[in-house]
């Protein structure tokens, strides 16, 4: 739930200049822009989803490629290890949301209270010779 709301945070503060604004300078990034703006509505809509728990493992898999393209395209071309790129954050990301892809939605996500209201309707199925 955490990396969801962190994840949601930061494309708030690009895409509607809350908690500093993008890059903390206050402003947005422009409507349209590639790939900031893309990626703040990856940010904040993933981030939602994944904090919810509303289609966890497909909305975690997207967010971590955002952060793998955000890794290898703008801090890789820095230097290889995250603490020298500044890349700690999107590393961080990208496998905490990789993770999550592996392990699921938690019990009291969305999802599992979907899945479990389903069993709960579903019909006994009958077994014929």
């Amino acid at each position: 739930m955490v990396v969801g709301l962190l994840f949601a945070s930061h494309g708030a503060s690009t895409l509607l200049g809350v908690f500093g604004g993008a890059m903390g300078k206050g402003g947005t990034v422009p409507f349209g822009t590639w790939p900031g703006w893309y990626a703040a509505v990856i940010q904040l809509a993933g981030g939602i989803l994944v904090l919810l728990g509303l289609g966890t493992r497909i909305s975690a898999l997207i967010c971590s490629g955002s952060m793998a393209y955000a890794y290898f395209v703008v801090h890789q071309q820095i230097a290889l290890h995250p603490l020298q790129n500044g890349g700690e954050l999107s590393a961080l990301f990208c496998w905490s949301f990789l993770l999550i892809v592996v392990l699921g939605p938690g019990p009291l996500s969305v999802d599992a209270l979907i899945s479990r209201a389903r069993t709960r309707t579903a019909p006994a199925r009958v077994e014929t010779a």
